[in-house]
Formats: C-alpha cells, structure tokens, sequence
C-alpha cells in the first residue's frame, strides 16, 4: 500500500507483483502459507466475473465426436468430418471420444503434473520466469500489464518447437510423462490436421503441408483451492491464439465457454479430450471456422488440473506470411483479413491487455 494524498490507502499494484514475482512459489505457495483471504492482487472486476446463471437442465451440450468412426472407414469417416465442421462452425469447441489416447498415459500425464506442482517450493524455483524464450518455465501469470488482475493458477510450460525439446529441460518430477503424452498429443494433431483439412473441403494433407500446427507448446496447470473464488478467476476470458489446442482436464471441471452469449460449463467426461479452434485457425478459414472466448472458473476445491496443449506453425513456417487459404476465397468469399507474420501476431497478442476481448478485429481488411 501507499497513501494518497488525502491520508487514504491506495493500492499499490506494481508493488503487489514485485512481491508476488520475488516469492517465486506462485499461487500454490500462498495456499502453502493458509492464506484466507484473497490477495487484492487477484480480485478481478465485478464485470469480469459476471456470469449467465442457466438451469443446467437447460444449457446447450457440447457437441462430441467419436472417433469410433474413423476405423470403419468411408461413411464413418465423412460423419466424423461433418461432425468435426459443424461444432468448428457453430461452436468452435468440441469433445472428442476414443480419439486412442491412452488413459493410462492421461492419468500419469495428470498425476505427473500434480506431483511438479506439489513439490517443495525450492525444487521449481529455479524454472520461475516470464521470458517467452524459455523452453521450459513455471509462472503463475506471465506479462501482467499494469493494474491486470492475477490469476489463480500455476503453470509449467514446455514448448516443443518443430516436435522437439531437449528432455533434460523437462523436470525429472514429470519428465517420462511429458515425453510420452506430448508425442499422443502429435499422433492426435496429424489425425486432426486431415479430418480438419478435408472439414475446410481441402486435401486432407492441406493443414500438415503448410506446417501451420508443426509445434507445440505444453501448459500443465494448476488450479489451488480458493479461499474466495467468487471474486477472482483460474484464467480470465480469452480466445486461444494458435491454431488447434487439445485440452485434458481432470474431474474437478470449472470450464466454461461463451456460446449464444451465455456462459456454458463443459463438464469433464472421463478418457475425453477437449479440441477448440484458436484465431489463427479462423483467419486462415477466412472465418469459416471460429475462434471463441472462454474461461476457467476459480472453485473452493480442488486442486484442479489441466493439460493445455497449443498447437503452433513450424520454425520454418513462421518466416512466412499468413492469411486467408487462397483456395477458400472467391468473389463470393472474399479475403476478411490480411496477411502478417506469426511472430507479429504473437506480439500484438502479448501487448493488447485484458481489455480486449480478441485480437481478431486488429488483423480484419
């Protein structure tokens, strides 16, 4: 705190982060701590925390797609497709089933995440930071822009760039599962990739030829209980920025997605997987797929955890533009957005701040 100059506290938010940064044991090491009260650094706005209460009987159901089809081949891979076109238009967000993930090898990728996050506070210490170039970092929220409210969650992040990573950099707490889930999760993207492809009315190699998903970046997160969750956030309202991301989350739930206007909770479902399309995906679709808010509430249980797995072009892809696919466009479907740079968007994304809802609008001709 400092005093205003009237003799009253004011809130001192630089301060807030310095000291929050410093402690480098993120929100798990205020829970440590038996904080009961919810540092004002996490409170967010009441507009932000605003909900559409919704009779669950009532709300709309994520749309599934069971992959069951794919190996009869024929009618059941066009009704895996049409299925995988309808929610990426009308929804932007579906479940996947016997998608041929493991559970074994989800439930250790859970459970290897618990045990990183649970480890004392001086073993992930030394990972503690918000510099993007860092293969391998743990944060709890990275590139805060002055007076943004904290989230209530910790991550470990692990980028893959062209499928790879030096193993040492993972840490040993959850090292073999990352290694073995992360190359699920590539099997699943090229699946994804030709069933995606083929949705657009492309050639099913379309997707993986352009390397638009050739790298991967790994975000096991953490959700603690919350001694207040009706005043903060797991993670505020945002549209994902690449173009494909596979979600795991375990049974705990807390996700929700802007649908009609309306906040809808998607429950978890055991074995399944969550694919939502990123802004990337929709600009290169030339909107015919799209790209929607959503958000993690914060729960007075838990911990809550999740595996995010954002997928991004290639090394060699981003040195070129990108924009709406040439062959989607015509006189009736002009182009709605220009071409730019991966890295530019990226950049734009970082700096635009809480307020903006999407980065969509800055890229639109």
């Amino acid at each position: 705190m400092v005093l205003s100059s009237n003799g009253g506290d004011v809130y001192d938010w630089a301060k807030a982060v310095k000291e929050f940064d410093k402690a480098k044991s993120g929100v798990k090491g205020l829970v440590d701590a038996g904080v009961t009260e919810l540092p004002r650094l996490f409170v967010h706005p009441a507009e932000h925390l605003q909900s559409n209460p919704m009779d669950p009987a009532l709300q709309p159901q994520l749309p599934t797609i069971d992959f069951e089809g794919l190996q009869r081949g024929g009618e059941g891979r066009r009704e895996v497709v049409e299925g995988i076109r309808k929610a990426s238009e009308e929804w932007g967000f579906f479940r996947i089933i016997n998608h041929g993930v493991p559970s074994e090898t989800m439930d250790a990728m859970l459970e290897g995440v618990r045990r990183f996050h649970e480890q004392p506070a001086a073993e992930k210490m030394p990972l503690y930071s918000d510099d993007s170039r860092r293969r391998v970092r743990f944060n709890s929220n990275s590139a805060l822009r002055e007076n943004d409210s904290a989230s209530w969650r910790d991550i470990l992040t692990c980028v893959f760039n062209d499928d790879h990573i030096d193993p040492d950099l993972i840490p040993h707490a959850c090292r073999q599962e990352v290694q073995e889930y992360v190359k699920q999760m590539i099997r699943l993207r090229e699946t994804m990739a030709e069933l995606m492809s083929e949705a657009l009315g492309l050639p099913s190699d379309y997707l993986s030829n352009i390397e638009c998903m050739k790298s991967e970046a790994m975000a096991c997160l953490y959700y603690p209980v919350c001694p207040e969750p009706q005043k903060t956030l797991g993670t505020p309202k945002h549209s994902d920025t690449t173009f494909l991301t596979l979600l795991m989350q375990d049974a705990i739930g807390g996700l929700q997605i802007l649908h009609g206007g309306q906040w809808v909770n998607v429950p978890p479902v055991p074995g399944a997987l969550i694919a939502n399309i990123g802004d990337l995906m929709q600009i290169i679709s030339n909107d015919k797929f799209i790209s929607v808010e959503h958000r993690v509430v914060a729960q007075p249980v838990g911990p809550r955890i999740s595996v995010a797995c954002f997928f991004s072009p290639s090394m060699s892809a981003t040195a070129k533009p990108f924009g709406p696919i040439k062959e989607l466009l015509s006189d009736e479907n002009p182009a709605i957005y220009r071409e730019f740079m991966f890295r530019d968007y990226c950049h734009y994304y970082k700096i635009k701040g809480q307020d903006v809802p999407s980065a969509l609008p800055h890229y639109k001709i």
